[in-house]
């Protein structure tokens, strides 16, 4: 792999054009260009149905500017299996001698939910090819409703915050370690804040044997009812609250890539949200409170599973 620096990438062709009609500030864009700056081989790409797709492939034309597969909203995942099954028939056949990168995308929907039996069975089959979530955390280009990555007491359509319910009452499935218990070779969650960090996942994707996935948080301000321009905040208040931690998990061992200075209080993510603004009442602050026990310990375990990883011998415990 070659090193990251930014006199290389201005170099590059950006492989995802402008002029696509997604909304202003997406953070879907902004991690396509981030993924495809950074792959070194030519790629091909799948892509489930939703906000991604719907809005670079309006017929007849197209914001890609590599080989780009549409797929049903639950078989991005399958579609590029099938695709990577076809380039190792035509490797064995010494019709291609090149290598090719295969990059599946979805969104949470796609993924967390209805697309999530597909991705397993192409982890658990051992197909080489990345997959990508593009995590916004709600169904959002069918209308905002609630997915299962949408956080706990955030407001949707379908979980609207009022007298009945302050928003969605579960909390989000952590599909992250739902991956990472099929025992992949490399999976990673990232942020397009942390430019560097995710391209360098990305590399460290393309270039593992077999599958890899990257969970990727995307702000989406039409759902989230925040800035225009505030994507990139948005995205780094998700890393420095602990929301959303940065690490990868390659052969098994866990390593934490980005621990924030200081780790912020999920309110300060919160409170540039609006779906989030009911819990500022006081008979709704039990959800923050709730939020940030739940951040607090699961930030605890990967600090151990990082040490773990690292070969550190974990803390002894002493009687208070």
């Amino acid at each position: 792999m070659s090193k990251l620096t930014l006199k290389e990438l201005s170099r590059k062709q950006d492989l995802l054009t402008g002029g696509h009609r997604l909304c202003a500030g997406c953070g879907a864009s902004i991690i396509v260009r981030q993924i495809l700056l950074a792959a070194e081989d030519p790629v091909v790409v799948t892509s489930a149905t939703g906000c991604l797709e719907v809005a670079t492939t309006i017929y007849p034309f197209t914001a890609w500017r590599v080989p780009f597969f549409h797929s049903a909203f639950e078989n991005s995942a399958a579609t590029a299996s099938g695709i990577e099954a076809m380039y190792q028939s035509l490797k064995k056949q010494g019709k291609i001698n090149r290598p090719i990168r295969f990059i599946a995308f979805g969104g949470d929907g796609g993924t967390y939910d209805i697309g999530l039996q597909s991705l397993s069975g192409a982890l658990e089959r051992g197909h080489d090819f990345t997959y990508v979530c593009y995590d916004n955390g709600a169904y959002m280009n069918t209308g905002i409703q609630r997915s299962s990555s949408t956080p706990k007491g955030a407001a949707t359509t379908t979980s609207p915050a009022g007298k009945v319910i302050p928003g969605k009452m579960q909390a989000r499935k952590n599909l992250t370690k739902i991956v990472e218990a099929h025992d992949i070779p490399y999976l990673a969650q990232a942020s397009p804040s942390q430019w560097r960090d995710l391209m360098q996942k990305v590399r460290k994707a393309l270039n593992t044997e077999g599958p890899s996935f990257l969970n990727i948080v995307s702000p989406c301000n039409r759902g989230w009812r925040s800035a225009l321009d505030g994507a990139i905040r948005e995205a780094q208040l998700a890393v420095d609250t602990c929301f959303w931690p940065l690490y990868e998990v390659e052969n098994g061992k866990t390593k934490i890539t980005y621990t924030p200075k200081e780790k912020k209080p999920i309110e300060e993510w919160f409170s540039v949200q609006g779906r989030f603004k009911h819990l500022f009442k006081p008979e709704n602050e039990w959800i923050i409170k709730e939020t940030q026990k739940q951040i607090d310990k699961d930030w605890e375990a990967l600090l151990a599973k990082h040490k773990a990883g690292q070969g550190e011998q974990p803390a002894e415990k002493t009687e208070k």
